[in-house]
Formats: structure tokens, sequence, C-alpha cells
């Protein structure tokens, strides 16, 4: 199959051949195989049996396997699977969350902690500021992973998760998929799970749900560079044949691709992390004829609500309190827009009270009383046009301002095609640089010392005028 019959763009008309052997100025070195990787399959997966590592085998040496960048485990003892299989009870937790917040070093000076409304609310500069302000000083960190978030404004953030909680989003899936009245179990030897992406570089790796059959998942990146041939994508979801889709709204969409929206049959689909737009959403239920659950969370705060239509985002049965705010931290009368605020007690590791996630909405309330979300204002998802044509997506060009030091951005591109970057902080020169080589024109790019000075408010990170 050529390239261009597997809907995969080829090289620009007249553009010589890429030399195999320069070094890639763009790539950057903890996506290099195995950069990350310290511990043992054993360690990674306690309960692993003959099955599941023949299983992990399989998947990671499939012939059509795009490159694998990382391995990782859930590190669950046969202790913890009972306990990860069912939800936090939601009973009275807030009193002790509270009690819990108010031993964390951030709060240690402040008095008068009574109440939730008693908090001052915070952003996600606190948290870059000092993250460890945030964690319980009892937490047992033998039980942390950590995940990285880029956020709204740019500035990196190292999560500290805990082991049973990660794992415990994974049956929430399950529940969710149950409440359209549609069984996921074990299948066969299907992938339980699909997470997708699609970016230039990115962490991939096959692992295993131990708590699901020792079941495998991946997270795999749908770019282009992540396949040795334009066929591998296809052929390998055709075989893994993945049961459950997830990713943000540019990866799934790219399962509409010729070659892979025949490729797989899911159960249900899981949008995140960007506004999920009608269309989109209309066309993967045509294309797969299940569900797509649009779920509104961040990495810091977990799921907070979801919906399967265009409608409000209804609340999750899950320890979060959800607040809408005022730009002096007072709640808004339910139905006016404010700031979406969450109090998250699903992370033992990072106790949130009274977050500020920079996203907007109106508190409103369903037909059955439960309270919901409308008019978010979601991250949008922008996609840049390069000097050949080619679509590049935001994700690619975070990556890059990142590892150059930028805490913060904005990227603008004309309707004309000129992009002109604007960051706070990092190496001016290098970033000009890189964003030169990743889209294939000129940059301009203009520095300034402080994240503030990018704008008041939650600044767009990405504005694209082009068609």
């Amino acid at each position: 199959m050529s390239e261009a019959a597997a809907g995969w763009p080829g090289p620009p008309s007249g553009a010589a051949p890429a030399d195999p052997d320069a070094p890639d100025p763009l790539a950057l070195p903890e996506y290099a195989p195995g950069e990350a990787a310290v511990l043992t399959d054993a360690e990674r997966w306690p309960t692993m049996d003959a099955a599941g590592a023949a299983r992990l085998d399989r998947w990671r040496r499939h012939p059509s396997a795009p490159r694998w960048v990382h391995a990782t485990g859930d590190r669950l003892t046969a202790g913890m699977l009972a306990r990860v299989r069912e939800p936090l009870p939601t009973d009275d937790w807030l009193d002790a969350h509270l009690a819990t917040a108010r031993g964390l070093l951030h709060y240690r000076r402040l008095t008068g902690l009574d109440r939730l409304e008693d908090f001052p609310p915070i952003t996600r500069q606190h948290l870059v500021d000092d993250i460890a302000a945030f964690v319980p000083l009892d937490a047992d960190l033998g039980r942390i992973l950590h995940g990285t978030s880029s956020g709204s404004t740019g500035a990196a953030l190292l999560i500290p998760d805990d082991v049973e909680e990660v794992a415990r989003g994974f049956h929430h899936l399950v529940r969710l998929v149950a409440g359209e009245r549609i069984v996921w179990q074990p299948d066969g030897e299907r992938l339980a799970l699909a997470h997708l992406v699609h970016q230039r570089q990115a962490f991939t790796y096959v692992s295993l749900v131990s708590g699901f059959g020792q079941r495998a998942m991946a997270r795999v990146n749908l770019h282009r560079d992540a396949w040795d041939a334009a066929s591998d994508r296809a052929a390998f979801l055709a075989d893994a044949d993945p049961q459950v889709l997830t990713g943000n709204p540019a990866s799934l969409a790219e399962m509409l691709a010729p070659d892979l929206r025949d490729a797989v049959r899911p159960l249900a689909i899981f949008s995140g992390a960007m506004a999920l737009s009608a269309p989109l959403r209309a066309d993967l239920e045509r294309a797969f004829a299940c569900p797509v659950f649009d779920v509104y969370g961040l990495h810091e705060t977990r799921p907070v609500a979801v919906r399967t239509d265009d409608g409000p985002f209804r609340m999750l049965d899950r320890r979060v309190v959800v607040e809408a705010l005022d730009a002096a931290g007072r709640p808004v009368p339910e139905g006016e827009i404010g700031e979406i605020t969450v109090t998250a007690g699903e992370n033992p590791l990072l106790p949130l009270v009274r977050y500020r996630t920079g996203d907007f909405g109106r508190l409103v309330r369903l037909a059955d009383g439960a309270l919901a979300i409308a008019d978010l204002e979601g991250r949008e998802h922008t996609v840049f046009t390069a000097g050949d044509g080619r679509r590049v997506p935001s994700v690619d060009l975070t990556q890059q301002l990142q590892a150059h030091g930028a805490r913060g951005w904005s990227v603008e591109q004309a309707a004309s095609g000129d992009v002109v970057a604007r960051i706070a902080g990092g190496d001016a020169g290098a970033v000009e640089r890189a964003l030169v080589a990743l889209l294939g024109r000129a940059v301009r790019v203009q520095r300034v010392e402080r994240v503030a000075d990018l704008g008041e408010g939650k600044p767009r990170r990405y504005r694209s005028a082009v068609a």
C-alpha cells in the first residue's frame, strides 16, 4: 500500500529525500527508546503470570507494532487488586479531605480554615512553584508514580500520582461503559484499551491491566513517524482490535482516516483534554457505531464530569466538589458564568482544595436534579500549517517550547501563514530554530521575562487563521 493510499501525506513535491543518517534537529532525549525505563517486568507487574508475560511479549514484538519508546506497569500487588476494582466511597469524604489539607505545608500559616469556603482558591502556578507543599507529609511515597502536564500556559508540572488511584481509573471507565448497557470484559487477545496520541514524539508502550485478566493495553502514536511502514498502523490496530479507544479529539479524528476506520470495532470511545466538537462526535459515532464519552477533567483533578451527547457535562459520582467562581474568588449563582474550580479527593498524594482550572462555564441542574457544567469553554486544539502544506498539531510545538526553557507562550499564525511566537523565559534563538525546523517557514520569536507579561487571565496559547 502506498502512503497516499493509506491516507498519509508523502514528502512535499520536489523535496529532496531526507538523509536517514542526519541527526533529527527536533529529537528530544526523553523520547529515546528505553531512556526512562528503570524497573524490571516483575516489578512493573507483581502478579503477572505466564499467560500475561506471553501476551506482553507478543505485542512488544508484533511485526507491525510502532516503535515503542517506554515501558511502564501498574505495580499492583495481589492485595491491591480487589481495592482498585471498587470506587472510593463518597459519603462524608469532604471533612476528612479538608482535615488533610489543613496539614499541608501550603496552608500551615493560615487560620480559620473551618469550611470549604474558607480556603483561598489556588491555581496551577501554586503547584508549579512548590508542588511539595501540596503533598501530605505522611504520604506513602513508595506508591508514587509521576506524570507531566503542559497546562494552559505551558508551564510544565510534575504531578505525583498514586498507584492504586491510577489503576482505579481504568475500572471507572468500565463502569461508565456499563452505564450504557455495554458489557466490557476480557475478550480473547484483543487489547483492553488503546490510548491514542497523534504527535511527532510521544511516550508509547505496551502494558498489562492486572485487574482485567492481565489483558494488554497500549499507548499508541498514530503519527506517521512512529511507524516503519505506512501500512503498519492499520495492520497493528486491526490485529489488536482494542475494545475501547481513548484520546483527545485530534488523535481520535485520525481514526477516521480511510486505512483506520474499518480496522477496529470499539465498544466505546473516550475523548478528553480538549474540546470535542459536535461534528467530530457525530462522525465518530457513525464510523464506529458506539457511544462517545466526552470527559471533562485535568490531570491534577482527575475526571470531573462527562457527557455522551452535546448537552451539559454531568458531574461524576466521585470525590469532587465543583464551584464556579468570579475573579475575586466568590461563587457565582447557579446558571452564571464562572471559572470552574475543583476540590478533588481521589488522589491521596495531591489533595486539592478549590483549584482554579482556568476553564469557564455555568453550573446548572439537569432534569433529575443532578449538577452539570454547561457552556464549558474547554481547551481548544489548534493545528498549524507548515510551509509545505503539512498540518502540524500544537502539541508538537509544546514539546519544543518546553524543551528550550519557555515557561509560557502564545503562538499565532496569520492567514498568510506567517508565525509569531511570544515566549516567557527560555532560549529565544533555540526556540526559533526548533519552530523553523518544525514548520518549515520563518518564525518571529519575541521573548518576555514573565508569564504574566503574556497577558492577563488564561491566555490562548495557540491561534491559527489559516483555513
